[in-house]
């Protein structure tokens, strides 16, 4: 039977033990953090739009007429006018015939997997690919194979080594903890050499790359031939919660029939649905947010480099610090926290080990004064360090 006393003992001493801090205000560029106003870093609200006064009043209106929970899974009576809007919505903004809702990104991903593969055939995965879509590759029965990261030569030669059954090719569109990019246009090209599908989850790249918000693929500008499956997420850039799947209509269908996932859960809160719409409109049509926060990057890389920090190439939000030792990336983070910013250490498991870091995020709330209150602190901490 398993010590867990043990357990928690032995995460304390590998500085691997993770606590929930309280929030005691709503999501934005400051927080108050146990009784704490702290500058906050580390919110994937990308775009502001999570306290946007026309979300807020979309979900509150949309409570009032839905009320507050859907009553039931899609496929019994819990798919609303809303929630089939929103999906005719999101189909059109990824230009894709259809989109299915999912609860959560965590479910879209393992829902799609398990759907399309089974015992006998192979999935293969970025070997860093989020928690999620690893998950999937295991939960689904089929055999995971992992690429090395970003590498299209390397699932080349996996996927020729694997010629039988179904077999799927799966890479995040941004990579979460690296903040670099898919090289999507060549992992494409192999994946349609071998007639293979590939599933981009672009949770972190839509609402900030390419030219509408339209995430890796528009950047890349990538055909549903080339990437027939897009996975995204709402509570990231859109500033809700929940996710979908955007395909051809015989893939909705399928996946409305076999997803597990979707079948037996329960639908997604109408009004947060609402909220989502009215998020997927400012999206569309407030680009300046986009503009603001690739400044916000290039004043920061621009800032980091003249300090010597070492960051990781990343044109997106996520901005890591490598700092490497685990003990230290807490250090750091305690100390920045003190200093009135909060930055999250993050640790393996998330993380190889050895590659601790502080992964630092921009919204487009943050201002230039932000940015420069933070650089001045790293500067300080690093000395110290």
């Amino acid at each position: 039977m398993l010590d867990l006393r043990t357990e928690l003992t032995r995460l304390h001493e590998a500085n691997l033990y993770r606590r929930r801090r309280i929030s005691n205000s709503a999501t934005g560029v400051r927080v108050q953090i146990d009784g704490r106003e702290l500058l906050s870093f580390c919110s994937n609200d990308y775009l502001g739009l999570a306290n946007h006064p026309e979300v807020i009043k979309a979900m509150q209106d949309g409570a009032a007429r839905w009320g507050v929970g859907s009553g039931a899974s899609h496929l019994v009576s819990g798919h609303s006018a809303a929630h089939h809007a929103l999906e005719e919505e999101l189909a059109a903004f990824t230009q894709r015939p259809r989109a299915l809702l999912f609860s959560t990104g965590y479910m879209a991903n393992m829902g799609v997997i398990a759907a399309l593969c089974g015992r006998g055939d192979f999935v293969f995965e970025d070997r860093l690919n989020h928690a999620s879509l690893l998950d999937g590759g295991l939960l689904s029965q089929a055999r995971l194979q992992r690429y090395t990261h970003n590498d299209a030569e390397s699932l080349n030669q996996k996927l020729s080594a694997h010629e039988r059954g179904e077999r799927l090719v799966v890479t995040d569109g941004v990579f979460s903890m690296d903040g670099d990019i898919a090289a999507l246009p060549e992992l494409c090209k192999v994946t349609q050499q071998h007639q293979s599908w590939l599933m981009v989850d672009d949770a972190h790249g839509f609402g900030v790359l390419g030219k509408t918000g339209g995430g890796c693929v528009e950047q890349f500008g990538l055909s549903i031939d080339e990437v027939p499956i897009l996975i995204g997420t709402l509570g990231k850039a859109f500033g809700t919660f929940g996710a979908f799947v955007a395909g051809s209509e015989d893939l909705i269908e399928f996946l409305i029939q076999k997803a597990r996932p979707y079948i037996y859960t329960t639908a997604l809160p109408t009004a947060v649905a609402e909220a989502s719409r009215a998020s997927l409109r400012l999206l569309q049509t407030e680009g300046w947010r986009r503009e603001k926060l690739q400044s916000l990057i290039q004043q920061f890389r621009s800032g980091a480099k003249q300090l010597g920090l070492t960051l990781m190439d990343s044109e997106t939000p996520i901005q890591p610090l490598l700092i490497g030792d685990n003990g230290k990336a807490m250090a750091m983070s305690a100390a920045l926290q003190q200093q009135g910013i909060l930055i999250t250490a993050i640790r393996p498991p998330t993380v190889p080990d050895g590659t601790a870091r502080l992964r630092i995020t921009f919204s487009a709330d943050h201002s230039e004064a932000d940015v420069d209150m933070l650089l001045e602190v790293l500067a300080r901490e690093t000395v110290k360090s």
